[in-house]
Parts: structure tokens; sequence; C-alpha cells
């Protein structure tokens, strides 16, 4: 029998995060992987703006993303995201995470967010990130982290993914230039800058991060009533 898999996250786990349309639960990759990566291998434009992938097989998309990012990052858990609004099965519908996670600084960002396309435009998004910031921005006497920021951060040229953010509150703070270089296999989704000679990865592009954060005092300044809301409307 295989050990159960350690999340190895900073903060202890709910058993339950989850409302009448969504449900996340730690992503354990003997579980979902196989079943997420066979959607994922034939959409290739969900890794547009991601700094990895795509991958061939999902043992390098396990490889990659979960023994070498996630698990080993206190910081770090990724959650697989089921679609619970319709009787039956919950469908996996993609996955969502944390990551950059402080308990000494009481700060997290949402990232890992892939939608697989049947789910695209639906309520699915909208309440896996409600979710999420319910239970690390709502404090702790209400079953929540009590943490003071989550931050948000898209490339550049993902406005889609901006413009989700700032509809559940997220307020823009700057632009990070030449904030990543991405894998020389990354066509898109560069800041199209030239590279000056004698740069020691020639072949690669840089793009630039755009960084939004909500805070707790946003919070509770009306974003937690609107996200509640916006969660309630979106089926």
């Amino acid at each position: 029998m295989n050990p159960p898999y350690d999340v190895n996250f900073c903060f202890p786990v709910p058993a339950n995060l989850q409302n009448d349309r969504v449900k996340l639960v730690p992503f354990i990759p003997s579980e979902h992987a196989d079943a997420f990566f066979a959607v994922a291998r034939n959409h290739l434009e969900l890794f547009t703006y991601i700094p990895w992938g795509p991958f061939d097989t999902t043992q390098d998309f396990v490889s990659t993303v979960i023994d070498k990012r996630v698990q080993p990052d206190r910081g770090m858990i990724l959650f697989a995201v089921f679609d619970t609004s319709t009787p039956g099965e919950p469908q996996l519908a993609g996955t969502i995470g944390l990551l950059d996670t402080s308990a000494a600084n009481l700060s997290t960002e949402i990232g890992i967010v892939f939608t697989l396309p049947q789910f695209q435009r639906t309520h699915v998004t909208t309440n896996a990130v409600g979710l999420l910031l319910h239970w690390t921005l709502d404090p702790s006497a209400e079953g929540g982290l009590g943490l003071r920021r989550v931050a948000w951060k898209a490339n550049a040229h993902n406005s889609r993914s901006v413009r989700a953010a700032e509809r559940l509150g997220f307020r823009q703070e700057g632009v990070l230039r030449w904030d990543r270089v991405l894998p020389a296999w990354k066509t898109e989704g560069g800041n199209g800058g030239a590279v000056r000679a004698g740069d020691s990865k020639p072949d690669c592009r840089s793009r630039d991060t755009v960084v939004l954060s909500l805070c707790w005092d946003d919070w509770e300044a009306g974003a937690r009533q609107s996200v509640k809301e916006i969660m309630q409307r979106e089926r």
C-alpha cells in the first residue's frame, strides 16, 4: 500500500472546501493527474501564458509541476477543482492553487488556475477563486486563515486573467517588467523586448507580469459581500 500523499502545506488544509457548485480537494497525482492531463494535452492554449508546459506525458506534468515545484514547497498547494452543480458524479473541471504563502507575513497568491475548456465561462472559476478567498481572508473565528494579503499575478498579455481578478475585487498594483525568463520553446506571451548582445539566454523571451492584490481591508470594506453575491449568481 502506498503511503498517504503529503500535501506539505504550511497551514492545515480543511477537509471541506466546497459549496453547492464546486469542490476543491488537494491534487493527488495518483488520483487526478491522468484525468486532468487527458483533457489538457489536447488544449495547448491552456499553457500559453504559463511559464512552463505544455507537456508530452502525464508523468512529465507530474514531475515538472508537482514533484519539483508544488510538493517540496510548503508555501504551495494545488487543488483539483470539481464541478458539483449537476446530479451525479462530480466532474473534474481544472486546477487552482496557492503559492508564495507565508505564515509569517500572512500572505499568499492565487495561481496555477487551469479551467478546462468545457467549464470556461461558467460558474467554475469564479466559485473556485471565491472559495479560496473566503478560506484565506476570512478571520479564524469564521473558519478562515485570517491572512492580510492575497496576490494575483498575470502575464501582461493575459487581459482575460486580469479582468477576472479585477471583477472579484483585486486591485492592480503595477507591472513587473522583465519579470520571468520563459523557456526557449515558449514563442507566445513574451514582452517583445529585444535581447541585448551577450545575454546568457539569447533564445528565451521574457515576460512582464501584472501584479494585483486583494487585502483584508478591501475584503472587510465590501469585497467579501461582492464576491459572495457573484458566486451565488454565477451558474
